[in-house]
């Protein structure tokens, strides 16, 4: 797996509950893989400007069509706004028939990158083992 550094948000210093949030695309196509992958690294730069951002990690197995995201938020509303802007809009109807889609969030009590990550790996893995 091919995992971005952490990219911190603007409500990086957000102690106490945060949400979780990873998301995985899995393309029916080989050939759309770079595409989704470049759409998601673009939108990727608006991250800094996010209300209620608080980290992410980009995350790809190109040999697998597989890619998405871990993403931490201050709360649900942050994520709301997310999934909501134009440009997120644009690249899920252009992507999300292409492939299948899955999703998961959680709550957690701190901002610990090493637990968030290994606890979403476990989840990315369970469909691994089951594809």
């Amino acid at each position: 797996m091919i995992r971005s550094k952490w990219i911190a948000g603007p409500a990086a210093g957000v102690t106490g509950d945060v949400l979780v949030s990873v998301t995985e695309l899995t393309l029916d196509d080989f050939r759309r893989t770079p595409g989704a992958y470049r759409a998601g690294y673009a939108l990727s730069r608006e991250w800094p400007r996010l209300p209620g951002a608080v980290g992410q990690w980009l995350w790809a197995e190109p040999l697998r069509r597989r890619l998405g995201s871990v993403s931490v938020w201050r709360d649900r509303t942050g994520l709301r706004g997310f999934v909501g802007l134009p440009a997120h809009v644009e690249i899920m109807r252009k992507y999300r028939d292409l492939g299948t889609t899955r999703a998961t969030t959680w709550h957690t009590a701190e901002v610990d990158p090493p637990v968030i990550w290994r606890t979403a790996a476990r989840w990315l893995a369970e469909r691994s083992v089951s594809s």
